[in-house]
């Protein structure tokens, strides 16, 4: 069901673990040349467009691509009492967390009469993207939407695709959750259109946005791609991935359950267990052999589990463990072991670190606190997960004054005219003049 690669023996370097550890392949170039044209279409069109690919891609036709509020009013009344509660708390701990995230403005006195002060800003406004294939994810609208309105962004967006069962708008509990939030702005399209709505604008429907951050398929990552510098993006998400690394202390069952559950997402997620016990992998295979067939999705998660991307990995201790962990830099990392909380430490690379037994990765998707948006594909070793400092960004702002300028007038000509920019000399000397 799942292969196992034996590095026992063998002290790799960085790139040469990441070999033996491959992602599925995904050909994002190929997808950037068929969305091409849609992109294109998207920036020339008017709603009847987005309406027409809905047709094309989702099978319906949405009675109008902006979802009306009473829509919105309706899916949170409809919303099932216990699901709404479990969305409050789940709220308000990823508020609590991402509230400390704010940043300060801070001064600087360089000298007497010269400061620079940061302060951060919030993008105006942001469009973020839920998606709505496989399941449905209105965890996803609370990650996004929490932390861009704690940085205290004016004007946020929601895309996420018509649903054939719901008569064209996005799936009820993503509605719901967005009237929940506060968020009224809400568009029934889906892949890359819902990218390229956000990137151009549409005149009547849809205002540009700054930004857009969100998940979604191999579609929307292409758009993403093609579009950056049009707009901001957070990242390029790929399928989900988990590493947990783990010794003989771990229980298989918890291992082959964690395995499983990010496995359930797609057929190319990646599931990886590394550790230095030969009879936790023959205890987690059996645990596997014995539960995928009995959950809903057996098969996609059958398919992951047999694919590349996912493996048994064994090693001859602990410590090469951790260099084969920071080596793959997982979207998330699970530490099983006898000290967990100690070798947690050594992490470098990672989407987010889950320690313990009791912190499985299933919590961190929901109700954790921490964001479920990470990078994913080895993106971990130079990027970071959604956060509010997703939605800043850090503006300097100098003032000198005369006597600070006259004191470093001096040095400024000599640089400007080292670099043969004479012009920026003279900007100092005229001051200097009058």
């Amino acid at each position: 069901m799942i292969r196992k690669v034996d590095l026992r023996g063998r002290s790799l370097s960085k790139s040469a673990y990441q070999n033996e550890l491959p992602r599925a392949e995904l050909d994002v170039a190929e997808a950037m040349r068929l969305v091409a044209p849609i992109l294109e279409r998207v920036r020339r069109g008017d709603e009847s467009d987005l309406i027409s690919l809905a047709q094309e891609f989702d099978g319906i036709q949405p009675p109008s691509i902006k979802v009306p509020r009473e829509v919105l009013r309706q899916s949170l009344a409809d919303l099932d009492p216990e699901i709404r509660t479990a969305l409050e708390l789940s709220a308000q701990r990823i508020r609590i967390v991402h509230q400390e995230q704010i940043r300060g403005e801070n001064t600087v006195r360089v000298v007497d009469g010269g400061t620079v002060t940061e302060k951060w800003i919030p993008v105006d406004r942001v469009g973020l993207y839920v998606p709505g294939g496989r399941a449905v994810y209105p965890s996803s609208v609370l990650m996004n939407v929490i932390p861009a309105q704690i940085a205290q962004v004016r004007s946020i967006a929601v895309a996420s695709p018509p649903q054939k069962v719901f008569g064209g708008y996005p799936h009820p509990t993503i509605l719901a959750t967005c009237e929940l939030l506060g968020v009224t702005e809400v568009y029934a399209v889906g892949g890359a259109q819902a990218i390229a709505l956000f990137a151009y604008g549409m005149e009547g429907l849809c205002d540009k946005c700054d930004l857009v951050t969100g998940p979604g398929n191999i579609y929307v990552a292409a758009a993403k791609r093609a579009l950056r510098g049009v707009i901001g993006i957070d990242s390029e998400a790929g399928p989900t991935e988990i590493a947990i690394l783990a010794d003989k202390s771990a229980i298989a069952s918890d291992i082959a359950a964690d395995l499983m559950s990010q496995a359930e997402h797609d057929v190319i997620a990646a599931a990886i267990l590394v550790t230095d016990s030969e009879e936790l992998i023959s205890q987690v295979e059996k645990e596997l052999i014995a539960r995928v067939p009995l959950t809903k999705h057996h098969a996609r998660i059958r398919e992951a589990l047999a694919g590349v991307q996912s493996a048994l990995v064994l090693v001859d201790s602990i410590e090469q463990g951790l260099d084969v962990v920071n080596a793959y830099a997982a979207e998330h990392l699970e530490i099983q072991t006898v000290d967990a909380s100690l070798n947690a430490q050594e992490i470098r690379n990672a989407g987010a670190v889950f320690i313990g037994r009791f912190s499985p990765v299933s919590l961190g998707d929901y109700s954790a606190g921490s964001n479920h948006v990470l990078p994913t594909g080895g993106c971990a070793c130079h990027s970071s997960g959604l956060s509010v400092a997703t939605f800043l960004r850090g503006l300097h702002f100098i003032e000198y004054s005369e006597e600070a300028f006259k004191e470093i007038a001096s040095t400024v000509i000599t640089l400007a005219n080292a670099e043969d920019l004479p012009a920026h000399g003279e900007a100092m000397q005229v001051r200097l003049d009058q």
